[in-house]
């Protein structure tokens, strides 16, 4: 499965950005999707995961202020950004993995797209 993210960039904090990863996979309504981030120093944590059933986990850092939803038609997962802050500023990794039914973290992630860079500015 190839991932391929884009809608990264500079924002001023309280903007809105949007990221899209559109997967190759054949059966892509199987695949649990989600969105990482990773900021220099720190290691790679869950922002936002939907499982192939619809069901959401959240980081509760951006509850409230981001939104992730999946249009299986176009085999992509979107993330919705709202509020941002400067503390949001990171690379954003796109992940897929067969669904599991568990909760999503790093190590039980199967694919991951190249990283998008998003830079919130206070």
């Amino acid at each position: 499965v190839q991932l391929q993210a884009s809608g990264g960039g500079l924002v001023q904090a309280g903007g809105s950005l949007r990221l899209s990863c559109e997967a190759s996979a054949r059966t892509f309504s199987n695949y649990d999707m989600g969105w990482f981030r990773q900021a220099p120093g720190k290691e790679r944590e869950l922002v936002v995961g939907i499982w192939s059933d619809g069901r959401r986990e959240y980081s509760d850092s951006v509850k409230g202020r981001f939104t992730i939803f999946r249009d299986n038609t176009k085999k992509t997962v979107y993330l919705q950004m709202d509020t941002l802050k400067p503390e949001d500023t990171a690379i954003y990794y796109c992940a897929a993995r067969w669904r599991i039914y568990e909760p999503m973290k790093a190590d039980n992630i199967e694919y991951w797209g190249k990283g998008t860079l998003v830079t919130v500015s206070s």
